[in-house]
């Protein structure tokens, strides 16, 4: 998975230094540290879903190119088989998948999501990004924190929000929760 990641890092640097881009200015509209920032481009860090989702926005290319090298063709229709999306970003807590990797000119990115257990007492990280998310759970029950709310999520329950605002999730139970993400 190493590799992966410093691959989609290698292809972020170079189309941002296409574009006449600098990391201070990549970082400022990221609104992350600088520092972070080049944790993601010299692939020391894995870079989360939400994140490649606005650099494709600001190199203006779709988020396959950074997740594959290669640009998306289909643009009548595109299948993901159960299992088969494009790995995006997997950690100890969270495995995400994109269902629309092969799709051009995509309005919206459907991501497949687990959740895996955390300890007790672990810390939780916070994550916004500009837009709108839908998510609507498939397994399991999933604790989300929104802007100083908690919601718990049941199978079958959905939630649309405002990624701009802080938010974390969490598995309940000691079981992965696994939901369908539509970022837009």
């Amino acid at each position: 998975m190493q590799e992966k990641i410093k691959e989609i890092a290698t292809r972020i640097s170079e189309l941002r230094e296409l574009s006449d881009m600098t990391v201070d200015q990549m970082a400022e509209f990221l609104n992350i540290p600088i520092e972070k920032y080049q944790k993601y481009e010299s692939g020391n860090e894995d870079i989360p879903a939400s994140v490649l989702f606005e650099i494709a926005h600001k190199l203006g290319v779709d988020m396959a190119i950074l997740l594959t090298g290669e640009e998306p063709k289909m643009h009548i229709f595109t299948v993901t088989r159960k299992e088969k999306g494009v790995s995006v970003e997997r950690r100890k807590q969270y495995k995400y998948q994109s269902l629309a990797a092969n799709f051009i000119h995509k309005k919206a990115e459907p991501f497949m999501v687990t959740v895996n257990p955390k300890p007790e007492g672990s810390e939780l990280s916070t994550n916004s990004h500009p837009g709108q998310e839908f998510d609507y759970l498939l397994e399991g029950r999933l604790k989300l924190y929104i802007h100083n709310h908690e919601i718990i999520l049941e199978e079958g329950d959905s939630i649309f929000f405002d990624s701009s605002y802080e938010h974390a999730m969490q598995a309940l139970g000691n079981k992965p929760a696994t939901f369908l993400a539509v970022v837009l």
